[in-house]
């Protein structure tokens, strides 16, 4: 008797694609690999534009969560940033936050990090304010 796999679907990102950039060899060290750094200031730049639309206004970085790289991107790579708004509080925004790295020159999405945002709703004087109603 043969056994039959089922071929299994590849993963997919969670999420809305928030932020899509090139990583260049500014961003690299000497081996090619793109600073964690970087990559993470790419996170924050998204959470930034996805939590200022859901709040309609100034929004800053309150924490960052759980971070771990499951794989280097490299020079070439496009970098996919996909936000998902996990939780809405009083003035905080919390969002899921997955990285995914199209492979340069192909079709092939490789998914490099995740981590959870914590954003929080400013006034005009810096001082936390209420998340509007969505």
């Amino acid at each position: 008797m043969t056994e039959t796999k089922t071929p299994t679907k590849p993963p997919i990102p969670t999420g809305e694609l928030t932020l899509r950039t090139l990583a260049m060899p500014a961003d690299a060290n000497a081996a090619g690999d793109i600073f964690g750094g970087w990559v993470m200031a790419q996170m924050d730049l998204a959470c930034g534009i996805r939590a200022a639309e859901r709040a309609s206004g100034r929004v800053v970085t309150a924490a960052v969560q759980e971070m771990a790289f499951a794989m280097p991107v490299k020079i070439g790579d496009t970098l996919c940033v996909y936000t998902d708004i996990a939780r809405v509080g009083r003035t905080s925004i919390t969002l899921s936050v997955e990285v995914w790295a199209q492979r340069y020159l192909t079709p092939i999405m490789e998914k490099v990090t995740a981590a959870t945002f914590v954003m929080v709703a400013l006034d005009s004087d810096g001082k936390p304010t209420p998340v509007p109603p969505a």
